[in-house]
């Protein structure tokens, strides 16, 4: 395991190869007290996991910076924030080996979610 760390981190923290990652999604709620972002979340959680996708959902009532922070610490692949693009049915899509991150429409990002794990296989 040290190794894996050793040659997949940055100075955020580990990124999981794919493989090994423990799970394969990370869905961030940003505000447990919004129940549009609640529903968002929790129905992405759902269809993530029948699709037999292994997503971790953070619910804890903390703030934004703790939930990204512990985020980019664990590693997770891809990371999906639900927050006030909620309310419009967005959702921010990041993958953690890139910096890069962009607001998709739910379901778009579920099946960008599959065609990312479905080309690794």
């Amino acid at each position: 395991m040290s190794a894996i760390v050793e040659q997949n981190h940055d100075d955020q923290g580990i990124m999981w190869p794919v493989a090994l990652a423990p799970y394969q999604v990370h869905i961030l709620m940003m505000s447990i007290k919004d129940t549009v972002q609640l529903a968002v979340a929790e129905e992405l959680y759902n269809k993530l996991t029948k699709l037999g996708i292994e997503t971790l959902l953070d619910d804890r009532d903390e703030r934004a910076g703790v939930k990204f922070k512990d985020s980019s610490l664990i590693g997770i692949p891809v990371t999906l924030v639900v927050g006030k693009e909620a309310a419009q049915g967005g959702v921010e899509y990041l993958e953690r080996a890139s910096a890069g991150k962009e607001v998709l429409e739910m379901f778009e990002a579920v099946s960008r979610i599959q065609a990312f794990f479905s080309q690794l296989n």
